[in-house]
């Protein structure tokens, strides 16, 4: 075998490569319509579907595709805008409205092709009539240092939305909307990925209340209006609008699993992969995944996908990823056999600049030969720092992928 490090990101390059949908796009094309055809979009991984679409269309089109800052790709039709991820922009919210602009007076024989990634929730704000921007920015603020997770957040965000709970395709009506989506929720609910601006579900305004309440959200006043009101009142998938349109999962977290479980197997490796959906507090699930790193003994390798969160309560840097490194270091301290991966597939992990990182018996030992205190960087929710003192961080750049996070467990 290679150094346990190296490893460790061959996995995560071939869970990477595997959640790729571009060279496999052509056959999740609808045929082409009789009047237009508008590509529109929103997610991390958005820009590299427009321009894999591009590729493969061979008629007139044309769209306006929103992605994070630096995640761009070169198209020559569809207009590729930038905007701020995970904390919304003005930006955002211009693109909103061209998104909205470009589906709009569609007729029956036009084709809408919506390409959605994880990370469009953020991409697109678009506060409804009495909510401001700065209101929704405090909103999505409070629902991620809440450590609610990502289908929680959604089922809110979609309330509080002129775009998202499928409003956009409902905006497209009568134009049939063919949604090509890459899933980074547990469970692959399409409705759940960016809130589903394409994708209606049955989640009422009680159950947007509920998770306010649940997780003691704090939230601007005129939010809690609007979540009173009729306006608040999502579509429902059983809506007319909404009968001809098709949906489509193209790539999420499973393949990715598989992809990394056959390159460990090709090389020898015995591999279970625990689940591609698990959900929870990156601290808990450390010390799960430690426990059992530690008493299954080896040679073996433990994979696992799926969403964490980190509830907030200091001030420092990272992501669900860095924290869950930094947790599972505390708990491996001194095992010189276990190796461990924790990254996101979109090469972001939080809102710094590393995908996630590598965790070892000896990361802690090496952050305190820097200066640090592993246990006061965790209370600070500091686990960059922590990591960037270790050498162990995980630095890729964006991927054009998002079928959430990889960990990779190595017993040896």
């Amino acid at each position: 075998m290679e150094s346990p490090r190296a490893f460790l990101k061959s996995l995560f390059k071939a869970a990477v490569k595997a959640a790729l949908p571009q060279a496999d796009i052509a056959k999740f094309l609808p045929a082409k319509p009789k009047g237009r055809t508008v590509v529109i979009g929103a997610g991390k991984g958005a820009a590299q579907l427009a321009q894999a679409v591009e590729a493969a269309w061979d008629g007139p089109l044309s769209g306006v595709v929103v992605t994070r800052y630096g995640y761009g790709a070169t198209c020559e039709r569809i207009e590729i805008i930038e905007a701020s991820h995970p904390v919304p922009d003005p930006a955002g919210l211009a693109a909103s409205g061209r998104l909205l602009d470009a589906v709009s007076g569609l007729g029956p024989e036009d084709l809408v092709i919506a390409l959605i990634t994880g990370g469009g929730s953020a991409l697109l704000p678009c506060p409804p009539a009495g909510v401001s921007l700065a209101d929704e920015i405090a909103m999505n603020e409070a629902l991620l240092a809440s450590g609610a997770p990502i289908s929680a957040m959604n089922v809110l965000r979609k309330h509080v939305s002129g775009i998202k709970g499928g409003r956009l395709a409902r905006a497209a009506a009568p134009a049939k909307v063919v949604s090509l989506i890459v899933s980074d929720i547990p469970g692959d609910n399409p409705a759940f990925v960016a809130s589903g601006p394409t994708v209606p579900d049955g989640a009422t305004v009680q159950d947007a209340l509920d998770v306010v309440q649940q997780y003691a959200l704090a939230l601007p006043a005129s939010i809690l209006a609007h979540l009173h009101s009729k306006a608040a009142i999502a579509p429902l998938p059983t809506a007319p609008e909404f009968v001809q349109n098709e949906v489509h999962i193209i790539a999420s977290a499973e393949v990715s699993l598989q992809a990394a479980k056959r390159l460990a197997e090709a090389q020898g490796m015995p591999v279970e992969i625990l689940s591609d959906a698990l959900e929870g507090e990156a601290r808990e699930i450390a010390k799960m995944h430690a426990a059992l790193a530690k008493y299954r003994g080896g040679p073996r390798l433990l994979l696992s996908g799926g969403e964490l969160t980190v509830t907030l309560k200091g001030s420092g840097k990272g992501g669900p990823n860095s924290e869950f490194l930094l947790a599972f270091a505390r708990e491996i301290e001194g095992w010189k056999n276990i190796h461990a991966l924790s990254a996101d597939t979109d090469g972001i992990d939080g809102s710094e600049d590393n995908a996630g990182g590598f965790a070892d018996g000896g990361t802690q030992a090496r952050i305190r030969a820097m200066g640090g205190s592993p246990a006061a960087l965790l209370a600070d929710n500091d686990a960059w720092s922590a990591l960037q003192m270790a050498g162990d961080l995980l630095v890729t750049g964006p991927t054009g992928t998002n079928v959430n996070d990889l960990r990779a467990i190595l017993i040896l």
